[in-house]
């Protein structure tokens, strides 16, 4: 794709997140915002608003692509379709709403978002192929976040997802997490062959 179309693209999905994000949040309030924002979809396709704004001024002005910006791109895709490949499999099937009520939402959060994330690691002019020594950065901030889920779930019992449920029991809940670790590292690594050596 073109730099300018894709920085076109870039804007539109990042505004439809927003929009997304804004319109869930009004439908389920009053709620915390802790709790609201504690939802690994909600955080991801924040993060993912951000990259796609950021990375289509960057095209507009031409601005190089570095391999701290393609590093950027590549977690950032990771988990967008991450997330679109747990709530299909994992969360759908159990009629679970993954913290996205709204229809029109949950659809652009775990659907247009991970759909537009692979696309734009698969056709977008900047990129190129990091190094495959740097994919334990891909698992920082998902192991993170399941350890405050986890920290959560144990004190105040608020947990995002069903499978993280500590009413399992912690053995069950420690096979989710280290079967949602490989898909995540598994994304990564295909992720990162998405991202073709070339420099634009």
């Amino acid at each position: 794709m073109s730099s300018v179309v894709t920085a076109a693209l870039r804007l539109v999905v990042g505004a439809l997140i927003v929009a997304a994000v804004v319109a869930t949040l009004a439908d389920v309030l009053p709620v915390s915002l802790v709790d609201f924002f504690g939802y690994f979809t909600i955080q991801s396709n924040v993060i993912g608003a951000v990259v796609a704004v950021v990375g289509g001024i960057r095209l507009l002005r031409g601005a190089p692509s570095t391999p701290a910006w393609v590093v950027v791109r590549w977690c950032a895709g990771t988990y967008l379709i991450v997330v679109g490949v747990v709530y299909w499999t994992v969360l759908a099937p159990l009629h679970a709403a993954g913290g996205v009520p709204l229809p029109w939402a949950n659809l652009t959060l775990h659907a247009l978002s991970p759909l537009a994330a692979l696309v734009d690691l698969l056709l977008a002019p900047d990129r190129f192929r990091p190094a495959l020594r740097l994919l334990p950065l891909v698992l920082v901030y998902p192991l993170v976040w399941t350890a405050v889920v986890l920290v959560r779930g144990a004190t105040d019992g608020w947990v995002p997802y069903p499978f993280l449920n500590p009413s399992q029991g912690y053995g069950v809940v420690a096979a989710w997490v280290a079967l949602v670790a490989g898909v995540f590292a598994g994304v990564g690594a295909l992720a990162r062959l998405m991202l073709r050596s070339r420099r634009t």
